[in-house]
């Protein structure tokens, strides 16, 4: 039977538009990444079609290109930064020198709020006890195996693939998730470099992803680890 399990709390009322967008975080930062990772996740059918059609995906190189720490992402027309500034005395006089980290390394919303791309940056070896330091997503085991670090418990997964993009000094495998729920759809691309994951994530409401979902997936697919 087709899974009724909600992805994402229910709304309140927004008292700001910055408010309303914080409230909309997106399924990987509130089920995947933080809570999820806590608990034990269902299986999760990962694995891609043989015969798998080509991803519909938009020509982003005239969208801005944003540049983070080890990392670069296009971003939609019209959407707006909400990325967290650099608070350099957060925690300084509870935690001496050690700042408090950032949730999300870039964030950006629709002008409504209603759609987000976001970009996180995990230690993998908090997605993934791990003795080595991980230089590659598949570190992290096969695309079916990573979906349970990636993709939250009850979602169902409508697409999974595994992308090689050639580099200067060989190729990176990135693992692509498409999954939702009744009620929201989402994107989600990651790689590993030097120990770190970078995870790139667009959602949207279901009821928008016929229209604006071949912008978001082509989002979340732009993110490009440096």
């Amino acid at each position: 039977p087709k899974s009724t399990t909600t992805l994402v709390p229910s709304l309140v009322p927004a008292i700001s538009k910055r408010h309303f967008v914080f409230k909309t975080t997106s399924l990987i930062i509130s089920t995947t990444l933080i809570a999820t990772l806590q608990y034990p996740i269902p299986n999760c059918s990962a694995e891609p079609s043989p015969k798998a059609a080509p991803l519909a995906i938009e020509n982003t190189k005239s969208w801005f290109q944003y540049y983070g720490s080890g990392f670069s992402i296009r971003v939609p027309p019209e959407f707006q930064d909400m990325t967290e500034p650099e608070d350099y005395d957060a925690g300084r006089s509870l935690y001496g020198d050690k700042a408090k980290p950032k949730m999300f390394a870039a964030r950006f919303a629709s002008p409504d709020g209603s759609e987000i791309v976001n970009v996180l940056i995990r230690p993998t070896n908090q997605l993934k006890i791990t003795f080595l330091e991980a230089q590659d997503i598949t570190d992290l085991g096969s695309l079916k195996e990573a979906a349970r670090i990636f993709v939250p418990g009850g979602a169902n997964i409508y697409t999974a693939r595994k992308i090689k993009i050639k580099e200067e000094e060989g190729f990176r495998t990135y693992y692509f998730y498409e999954f939702g729920d009744d009620e929201q759809h989402a994107a989600l691309v990651a790689a590993v470099n030097a120990g770190k994951a970078f995870i790139s994530g667009a959602t949207a409401p279901q009821s928008k992803w016929d229209s604006d979902g071949v912008k978001l997936r082509s989002a979340a697919i732009s993110l490009v680890v440096l």
